[in-house]
C-alpha cells in the first residue's frame, strides 16, 4: 500500500511563505522563526530567518567529527556580509553583545526573505540589491552559497568574513591560546583548523577572489534562547580575515563551505543538481514530506532516525513511532527496513537503546521494544508483506516477547497474566520521562496504562503471524494469555464510575491523572479495549486534553498542571509531561475519532489538521515542533522540528484519506 494520492490540494489549502516584509527589520518578528537544513549524513544548517544567530545550535555548517567523537560540531558559526562602494563599506551582519546590542545592525538592509525553492535574503543598501541563497549538500558536509548582484550603478566590492567555532553543537567557544589561527591556500579559496583532530574546512568559490589574513577573536557573542533556557549564552568567536570580490550587476558567484575540498569548477553544477533534487516547499503536504527527509541519516552504514534539531541524536522509542510517516506512508520501505536493521544491532536481550551506543547506551525504556511491534505493524500494513516481517523478523519478535516473560533490567517483567511491570526509584521508563534533581517527575512505577496494551498488540501480532507460519510452540506458550487479557486489562485498569482508564497502577494505589496514555491503549490496531470503552476515552480526552496543537499531557484540572514550558532546565523538566502539548499524539487522536465515528468523522479531522498549517510559518519554519504550551495561544517550545511531531502527522492525515476510500467505497 503506497501513498494513496493523499494530501491533494482540493484536500488541504496551499500555503507559500510569504514573510510581512515591514516585519523583517523587526527584531522579535525575525528572530522568532528559525530555518534548518539537514543532509542525509546528519548535518545541518541552521538559524534565525535573517541569518542571526540565537542559539548554540545555529550556524552554517554543524557537521560530524569522526576523528572526535563523531558527534556534530559548529564548524562556520556566520559567513557576514560587507557591501563596499564608493570606499564606504556597509555590514549585513547582525550578532547580539551584551546590553542586547546588536552590531552591526544588517537587519535592517534585509528587504526579503524566501524559502522558496532554497532559503534566500535579498537586500538593499542604496541602490545595491544582492540576493545569497543558501543550500546544504545532501551528500556531503558542505553548505553552499550563492551570491547574485541583483542591482547596483557603480563599481561594487563584496566582503565575506568567517565567524570559525569549531566546538560541539553542546557547548560555546571561548578565547584560548591553543587555537590554530594559520591558513592554507586551495583551489580558489583558503583552509582552516582550529584545533587537532578536527578536519579543515575549505571555504572555496567558483571565481577568483581575494583572502586577507587578519585573525581576531570577536568576544562575548550572545545566543538569547540559550540565556532564557538557563545556559551559558556567550561565546568568543575567531574571524581569521577575509575574502573579497568584485561583482558586477547581474552577476552571481558560488561559494563552498565544506569539510572536503570541492573542485571548483564543478560548484555551479553541484549547487543546481542539489536544487533540482529539493522537494517544492508550496504546500502544506509538502512542507510535511520535506521536513520529513531531514530525519533520515545515513552515515558509516548506519540508517538512524534524528529525534529532533537542533540538539537530540537518536532515541529508539521515537525512531519505532516516526517511521511509519517519515518513510512507510510514502513507501520507502528499504529505508525503513535499513532503520529498523540498525536498532536490532544495537538490541541487547528484549531491549533496545533508549538513547547512546555501545558501551554508553541507556536501556532505560520499556516501552520502546513494544512500539518496534506496532511499526512493523505498519510496515506489513503499508507494504501488505506480512510474509516478509516475519521471515526478517519473527525470530526476534518471539525472543524480545520471551524475554519480558523472563524479566530484565528495571524490574521489567510480563507476568503469567500478561500484565507487564516495570520500574524503580530515581528512573522514568515511559515517554513520560523526565528527571528532577534525581527523581522521577511523573514516577509511573508499576502497570502503565500503554506499556500493557503495547504488550497486548505485540503478542496479538506475533501470535497471528505464528499461526499463518505454523509455529506451534509460541502459539501454544501466548494464546491463553491474549485470551484472556482483555478481562485482565479492564480489571486492572478500568474505573466505571470515572469512566476512563487508570494512568498507572501499582500494589493499591491506582493513579487517576488525566494524561493521553490511554488514548494510545485505545489506538492500537489490537486493543484490549471494545468501542463502549474507547468511545468514553475519547470523550473525556477531547473535553480534557485535545488542543489546536495536539494533546496535553495532563489535564488542566489537575493540581500538577503547569500552563506553559519556559525557564532553565530543571524547571522545564519539571514541566515537560505536566501539561504541555505534544503533537506526536495526533496520530492516535486521529486513529480513535475515526475508530469511533468512521467515515462521517472525516471532516471534523481533516479541519484539526488543518490547523496546523498555520505553524509552517512560526518557530521552525515549515515544520512542527517538538511541544507546545498547554495553555493558549499554545507557543511552540523545545526543539524546532521533530521527527514524531511530523511524521505522525503524516500518518493521521494517510488515516483520514483511507477513510475518504471508504466513504467513496460507500457511495458507489
Amino acid at each position: 500500500m503506497a501513498f494513496r494520492g493523499a494530501f491533494t490540494k482540493e484536500d488541504f489549502v496551499s500555503i507559500f511563505f510569504n514573510f510581512d516584509k515591514s516585519k523583517l527589520i523587526n527584531l522579535e518578528y525575525s528572530l522568532d522563526r528559525e530555518v534548518l537544513r539537514s543532509n542525509r549524513r546528519g548535518a545541518y544548517s541552521s538559524s534565525s530567518i535573517i541569518r542571526s544567530n540565537t542559539r548554540k545550535y545555529h550556524g552554517l555548517l554543524i557537521a560530524p567529527q569522526p576523528a572526535i567523537d563523531n558527534e556534530l560540531h559548529v564548524l562556520l558559526s556566520s559567513l557576514d556580509i560587507t557591501i563596499i562602494q564608493h570606499n564606504e563599506s556597509f555590514n549585513l551582519g547582525a550578532h547580539r553583545f551584551p546590553g542586547g546590542i546588536y552590531s552591526p545592525r544588517g537587519h535592517k538592509y534585509v528587504r526579503e526573505v524566501e524559502m522558496e525553492p532554497i532559503p534566500s535574503i535579498t537586500y538593499r543598501v542604496g541602490g545595491v540589491v544582492l540576493k545569497v541563497e543558501t543550500l546544504l549538500s545532501s551528500e556531503s558536509d558542505r553548505i553552499l552559497l550563492k551570491y547574485t548582484l541583483l542591482d547596483c550603478h557603480s563599481a561594487t566590492t563584496i566582503q565575506l568574513k568567517p565567524f570559525l567555532a569549531f566546538r560541539s553543537r553542546h557547548s560555546l567557544s571561548k578565547a584560548n591560546e591553543f587555537v590554530n589561527t594559520k591558513f592554507e591556500n586551495v583551489e580558489k579559496g583558503v583552509s582552516f583548523r582550529l584545533y587537532q583532530g578536527y578536519t579543515p574546512l575549505y571555504i572555496q568559490a567558483n571565481k577568483k577572489t581575494e583572502y586577507v589574513h587578519s585573525p581576531n577573536w570577536y568576544y562575548n557573542i550572545e545566543y538569547f534562547e540559550e540565556e532564557q533556557r538557563g545556559y551559558d549564552y556567550q561565546e568568543d568567536l575567531m574571524v581569521p580575515g577575509f575574502i573579497e570580490f568584485p561583482l558586477k550587476k547581474g552577476e552571481s558567484i558560488i561559494f563552498s563551505a565544506g569539510t572536503t575540498e570541492a573542485k571548483t569548477v564543478s560548484l555551479t553544477k553541484i549547487f543546481n543538481q542539489e536544487l533540482n533534487k529539493r522537494i517544492s516547499r508550496d504546500s502544506f503536504k509538502n512542507n510535511l514530506l520535506n521536513s520529513a527527509e531531514q530525519f533520515i541519516t545515513k552515515r558509516d552504514g548506519r540508517t538512524e532516525v534524528i529525534a529532533g534539531f537542533p540538539w537530540f541524536r537518536r532515541w529508539g522509542r521515537d525512531t519505532f513511532i516516526s517511521l511509519p510517516g517519515l518513510a512507510m506512508v510514502q513507501g520507502k520501505y528499504k529505508a525503513a527496513k535499513d532503520v529498523i536493521d540498525t536498532m536490532l544491532a544495537d538490541l541487547s536481550g528484549p531491549l533496545f537503546p533508549n538513547m547512546g551506543y555501545k558501551n554508553s547506551a541507556a536501556f532505560n525504556s520499556i516501552d520502546t521494544p513494544l512500539w518496534f511491534f506496532w511499526t512493523l505493524q505498519q510496515y506489513a500494513k503499508y507494504s501488505n508483506d506480512s510474509k516478509l516481517v516475519w521471515k526478517n523478523y519473527g525470530a526476534k519478535m518471539k525472543m524480545i516477547l520471551r524475554g519480558y516473560r523472563s524479566g530484565t533490567l528495571f524490574n521489567i517483567k510480563m507476568e503469567d497474566n500478561g500484565l507487564v511491570y516495570g520500574g524503580e526509584q530515581g528512573k522514568a521508563l515511559t515517554w513520560m520521562d523526565a528527571i528532577s534533581n534525581g527523581k522521577a517527575v511523573t514516577p509511573r512505577i508499576g502497570y502503565d496504562v500503554e506499556v500493557n496494551a503495547l504488550a497486548y498488540n505485540a503478542i496479538m501480532f506475533t501470535l497471528n503471524l505464528a499461526k499463518e507460519n505454523n509455529d506451534k510452540k509460541f502459539v501454544d506458550e501466548f494464546e491463553n494469555i491474549a485470551d484472556n487479557f482483555p478481562k485482565v486489562f479492564k480489571d486492572t485498569f478500568w474505573n466505571d464510575k470515572y469512566g476512563y482508564l487508570a494512568d498507572y497502577v501499582n500494589g493499591d494505589n491506582k493513579d487517576w491523572s488525566i494524561r493521553p496514555n490511554m488514548l494510545i491503549a485505545a489506538s492500537l490496531p489490537y486493543t484490549p479495549l471494545d468501542k463502549t470503552y474507547i468511545k468514553s476515552i475519547l470523550d473525556i480526552i477531547e473535553r480534557e486534553l485535545l488542543t489546536i496543537r495536539g494533546l496535553r499531557s495532563l489535564s488542566p484540572n489537575h493540581s500538577d498542571y503547569e500552563e506553559i514550558y519556559f525557564g532553565d532546565q530543571n524547571t522545564r523538566d519539571k514541566q515537560y509531561h505536566q501539561g504541555t502539548v505534544w503533537p506526536w499524539l495526533i496520530g492516535a487522536y486521529v486513529e480513535v475519532y475515526l475508530k469511533i465515528h468512521g467515515v462521517s468523522g472525516v471532516r471534523k479531522m481533516e479541519w484539526y489538521i488543518e490547523q496546523f498549517e498555520d505553524v509552517m510559518m512560526e518557530h521552525g519554519v515549515g515544520s512542527i515542533s517538538e511541544i507546545y504550551d498547554g495553555n493558549p495561544p499554545h507557543m511552540a517550545r523545545g526543539t524546532i522540528s521533530q521527527a514524531w511531531s511530523v511524521a505522525e502527522l503524516i500518518r493521521a492525515m494517510d488515516i483520514i484519506e483511507e477513510y475518504k476510500l471508504k466513504e467513496k467505497e460507500v457511495a458507489l
